[in-house]
């Protein structure tokens, strides 16, 4: 089970979550991205982000509100494709 951003970061992109990231699996690309990404190939589970993320957009994967279930995909589809990634993050 991975950590995953959903809808609040988009185009807040507070990078709270980033600096206390024991293991740096979560990234965006400056002035390309609008939300920040958790790889789930990556993350450990440990939880740090999410009472650090100061809009509450970081939830468990079995946590993910029925509304936000896309953001699984997104999430993890961002490191291999990012383009296609990007072109689903809700305007």
């Amino acid at each position: 089970m991975a950590y995953v951003i959903t809808t609040p970061c988009i185009d807040t992109t507070d990078q709270s979550c980033v600096d206390v990231c024991p293991v740096d699996c979560i990234h965006f690309e400056e002035g390309k991205d609008r939300m920040l990404y958790i790889d789930p190939d990556e993350c450990i589970d440990c939880g740090a982000c999410e009472p650090a993320c100061p809009v509450s957009a970081i939830f468990a994967e079995d946590d993910v509100p029925d509304d936000q279930d896309a953001f699984k995909e997104i999430n993890a589809l961002w490191y291999s494709d990012k383009d296609a990634a990007r072109g689903k993050v809700p305007a």
